[in-house]
């Protein structure tokens, strides 16, 4: 997650329908201004040789195969954890434990050095307060913030593809795979999801299974 990236979170905002009835706050709220997460670049041979590294790692990994394969190797290579923002390049290659957002942007450069278009995907799941609680012990033997949890949802990111006729497939690197746009409740449950694809006019939608998702801009999923 890129916190030092991300514009403060909003105060929650609760609307009232013409009735004077409360509305609930949308699920993803608190991370509706976040951007997605970045690995940084000294400008320097240190940063771009660590890049070069990736990229040939992942040509040696791929062996071949399908350019829309996901790179599951960065699983294996990196563990799930906690991450310091800014992160560069030289730095990120060397760690044993990256979080989803660092993960999700080595994804996403992987995936252009093989020619695929690509954009980042930001998302909101549900799991339960008894994971974030684990999830927050964990994180709180590092000096990381937990600003990705409120109570059960967490924050998520990942990377879609293009797989042509305007449709995409969204890659967790953090699990190692693709993402099923089959909506389902309960745990683990995707509620909401944004392509952080600024390049894009806002009108550009794209579909996820039975889903369309317009470019940036956060689409309620269950």
């Amino acid at each position: 997650m890129y916190l030092d990236a991300a514009k403060p979170a909003k105060e929650t905002v609760v609307e009232t329908n013409g009735n004077g009835f409360h509305k609930p706050a949308a699920v993803y709220e608190k991370w509706q201004d976040w951007y997605a997460s970045e690995i940084s670049h000294h400008g320097a041979m240190c940063c771009e040789i660590a890049r070069e590294w990736i990229t040939s790692t992942d040509f040696s990994e791929l062996g071949g195969a399908s350019i829309l394969t996901g790179p599951r190797w960065l699983r294996l290579k990196f563990n799930w954890g906690a991450s310091s923002f800014p992160i560069y390049w030289c730095e990120a290659v060397r760690k044993k434990t990256l979080d989803c957002g660092a993960l999700a942007a080595l994804a996403s450069a992987i995936f252009t050095a093989r020619g695929v278009k690509n954009y980042r995907v930001q998302m909101v799941q549900r799991f339960s307060e008894a994971s974030t609680n684990q999830w927050s012990n964990s994180w709180n033997d590092t000096s990381e913030q937990l600003r990705w949890m409120n109570d059960d949802l967490i924050y998520h990111e990942g990377c879609a593809i293009a797989a042509g006729d305007g449709e995409i497939k969204i890659w967790d690197p953090s699990a190692g795979w693709w993402v099923d746009p089959k909506s389902k409740d309960g745990y683990g449950g995707l509620l909401a999801v944004r392509l952080s694809a600024f390049n894009l006019p806002a009108d550009v939608n794209f579909t996820w299974g039975k889903h369309s998702l317009s470019a940036y801009q956060w689409t309620n999923i269950n």
